[in-house]
């Protein structure tokens, strides 16, 4: 009589950790995807006006709501929260510099352009620049840049509201874009044909 052992072995596999894969893809630049672009002001808590760009390179939160320096050109970067800043009259990117001010760059695709948005408990967002962890867009109550090395997460200075620009209607949007070589069957395409 022979006994036959069967061993089975009982394996449990955890879930997938999607954390670790949101945080690896937020630090990279997404050059596939389609990049999203939304025009608003960025409203300081602290000076009470908003982030301008102007056209000699210098950032400022001395804007009027409305003003045409102040209308801003946000596009994502990346699979996370990462955007680069434009100023719509202007043409400059917001970038951050080695020593933590922000200067203008009429080409934003360096990572020192680029800023990770946290959306705060208190509803406002800060936004870290992606090169220099640690370091954030602020300003003072006169509306000058405040250097960034010296900045938290946590300081007013570094508190920002996103504000439509006077007169531009929430009901406006932009159509959606149909990609080179997809058929006029895809639901982008269709929602083109809708509109």
């Amino acid at each position: 009589m022979r006994v036959l052992t069967v061993v089975l072995q009982n394996t449990v596999q955890s879930p997938p950790n999607f954390k670790h894969h949101v945080t690896e893809q937020s630090r990279l630049s997404d050059r596939m995807s389609r990049r999203l672009t939304r025009t608003y002001q960025l409203y300081s808590r602290t000076s009470g006006k908003h982030v301008q760009v102007l056209s000699n390179k210098r950032i400022n939160a001395n804007g009027d709501d409305g003003a045409a320096h102040a209308k801003l050109e946000v596009e994502t970067d990346s699979f996370g929260s990462r955007v680069r800043i434009r100023g719509v009259k202007s043409g400059y990117y917001i970038c951050m510099n080695k020593r933590g001010k922000l200067i203008g760059k009429k080409k934003g695709r360096g990572k020192d352009c680029i800023f990770t948005e946290i959306v705060l408990e208190n509803n406002y967002t800060a936004l870290q620049n992606a090169k220099y962890e640690g370091w954030y867009m602020a300003f003072t109550r006169k509306g000058r840049p405040r250097k960034a090395s010296k900045t938290k997460q946590h300081q007013r200075e570094a508190h920002f509201m996103k504000r439509l620009p006077r007169g531009h209607l929430l009901s406006e949007r932009r159509p959606f874009d149909v990609l080179p070589g997809s058929s006029g069957r895809s639901w982008a395409g269709k929602m083109l044909k809708v509109q």
